[in-house]
Formats: structure tokens, C-alpha cells, sequence
């Protein structure tokens, strides 16, 4: 771990944990110029593990910790606040330097200049955290991407889909893909959804906290509701695809096989083996799972095009599917 700032032993209040591998790899001596201009101690991860560690011994004397990377390294930054029990006393940033920088793009923050002026300058606002198995995430957990596909994605694929470019290549290699055969149970939500149960063969599971699952690359749900975003592709549904635009008309809520619920908790179990999840681009592997939400948990500065109610008073519908 390289550490540039306060050399003297003293705590800084704003520390930066910098992935310098994230996306193109390109970042670093401008993250690190930009946050040395706003006080920010930089400290760099050098192997797997280091942001959650860094993260951690900085936010019982931290008021900020911003995370330079991508998805996966904000989550980090995130678990190890959560580890240090310090997210009602840290805000947390994002600073985009991965490929996709989903999470940035949903609360507004466009590049790596305009993250630190949103620092300075953007709103603050209290947003949801999802537990998944006492792990937190911030955008979204899913399962059924395959190993194979999520190592054969390319940079440019996740720049253009998210992670919708994980979705696909696993819809392309179907011939060779297991379905998931699960059982889904959802609480009672607040708006008059009741508590349901859906059992079959699942191609995917897609809990969104602030993603939503559109054929859109990015699109924002309500990270301030409470409540998680559920979207299950049955198996029958991912067989009948192809290509980037039947993708999309799958998750815009034309087909009958796409089951989606908006819920505060929900459970899902593994009817065989262990399903591999992934929580903002971190790995969970596991039979069964218990997802819930902590509302208003985490502290972020977000930029102007964030909206906290993406719905406009009006929720995103449901049905008719599921």
C-alpha cells in the first residue's frame, strides 16, 4: 500500500482509497493530483483486500472517504466503513475511474473532475444500503452471470450495457449454461405489494438497491424508498434472445417471462448447489440467501442530475408480468 499525504502520524479527516488498476488504468496521477487540491490523503490498493482494509482503518477518524475506481471498489470502500461501524458518521464518494461506474452514474457524478467539484459543491443525501448475508452493496446484487461469461466481457461491452454486458454473454453461451432452480420469497412492501413466493428455473436474479434492470446501460431506482428492486429471467425467457435489442425489449417489460417484485427483504434458496452472486461486482457464493435493506444508511454527495425519486411520484410498474 502507497500512502501520499500527512507523513507526520496524524489522522487525516479525508482520506481517498485508489484502485489504480480500475478501467484503463489511466487515472492515477490525476485522482491523485485532484485529491491532494482538496485534502485528501491518497491511499493506493496494491492487492486484493486492500480497500476494504484501507477503507476501514479510515473512517473511525475520517468525516469522508471517497473510493477511485469502479463499482467493485466502492463496494469495498463501503464493506470496510460497515466493518469499522462507521456509516452513520462517513460520508462516503465515488470518484468513477472503472469501466462501467454505474453507482456514479445513477447519483449524478459524470467524470473524475466533476466528482470532486460534487464533493465540494453537490447535496448530500441519505441512501439505502442492501445487506446481502451481513455483506453490504450499494447498487445491486445478482446472480446467475457465468464465470466464463463475466471473464470474456470487454471494457467496451460494460461501457455500453453495465452490467447487462455480463447478462448477455451469458444469454450467447445458453447451450452450455445450467439453469437455477430457486425459490424466491418476498415481505409485504409498503405500497400494498404482498408477500409472495416464486419457484421454477431461473436463468438470472437481479436485485437492484439503486440499479434498476431496463434494457437501458444505466438506469436509477429509488435508493431512498427502503425497498429493493427484484427482476427474475426465467430460463424459458433467456432462450428465446438474441442480440442487444431483444435484450432490451426483455427488460423493458414486454415478456411474459420476466417476474419482477419491489420488496424490503426477500430469501432466496438454492433447490442444488451453491449459487455465485454477485454483490457490485464482489463475489458471494452461497445455497441460500437473505437480502434486506438498511434505509438511509450511507451518506453520499450526489450531482445535479441525481433525482431522488427517479418515478416522479409514480412507481415504476410492476406488472404485468410475474
Amino acid at each position: 500500500m502507497q500512502s501520499e499525504g500527512p507523513d507526520d502520524g496524524r489522522s487525516s479527516d479525508r482520506v481517498l482509497v485508489c484502485n489504480p488498476v480500475s478501467g484503463s488504468g489511466d487515472h492515477v496521477d490525476t485522482v491523485a493530483a485532484l485529491a491532494d487540491r482538496h485534502g485528501f490523503e491518497t491511499r493506493r490498493t496494491e492487492e486484493a483486500g486492500d480497500a476494504i482494509r484501507l477503507a476501514r482503518e479510515a473512517a473511525p477518524d475520517a468525516d469522508l472517504v471517497a473510493a477511485a475506481g469502479g463499482d467493485g471498489t466502492l463496494n469495498a470502500v463501503v464493506n470496510g466503513v460497515a466493518a469499522a461501524d462507521a456509516l452513520e458518521s462517513t460520508t462516503v464518494a465515488v470518484v468513477p475511474a472503472g469501466t462501467g461506474n454505474n453507482f456514479a452514474t445513477n447519483v449524478g457524478v459524470r467524470d473524475l473532475e466533476h466528482a470532486f467539484s460534487v464533493i465540494e459543491e453537490g447535496r448530500r443525501r441519505e441512501i439505502d444500503v442492501g445487506w446481502a448475508n451481513d455483506r453490504p452493496f450499494v447498487n445491486s446484487c445478482v446472480g446467475g452471470i457465468t464465470a466464463e461469461a463475466s471473464s470474456e466481457t470487454t471494457p467496451e461491452s460494460k461501457a455500453e450495457l453495465g452490467v447487462l454486458a455480463y447478462v448477455k454473454n451469458t444469454i450467447e453461451a445458453v447451450g452450455e449454461f445450467d439453469s437455477l432452480p430457486l425459490r424466491v420469497e418476498t415481505a409485504p412492501g409498503p405500497d400494498g405489494e404482498r408477500a409472495r413466493a416464486w419457484e421454477g428455473e431461473a436463468m438470472f436474479v437481479l436485485i437492484g438497491n439503486c440499479r434498476r434492470f431496463t434494457g437501458a446501460r444505466t438506469a436509477q431506482a429509488d435508493v431512498e424508498d427502503g425497498l429493493l428492486e427484484v427482476t427474475i429471467v426465467e430460463d424459458a425467457a433467456a432462450r428465446e434472445v438474441l442480440g442487444s435489442a431483444a435484450l432490451e425489449g426483455l427488460f423493458g417489460g414486454d415478456s411474459s417471462r420476466i417476474v419482477r417484485r419491489r420488496t424490503p427483504t426477500l430469501s432466496i434458496e438454492s433447490h442444488t448447489d451453491a449459487v455465485e452472486y454477485s454483490l457490485d461486482g464482489e463475489t458471494l457464493e452461497t445455497e441460500r440467501l437473505r437480502l434486506e435493506t438498511e434505509r438511509g444508511a450511507l451518506t453520499v454527495p450526489v450531482g445535479e442530475a441525481y433525482r431522488p425519486n427517479p418515478d416522479d411520484g409514480e412507481l415504476w410498474s410492476l406488472e404485468p408480468t410475474g
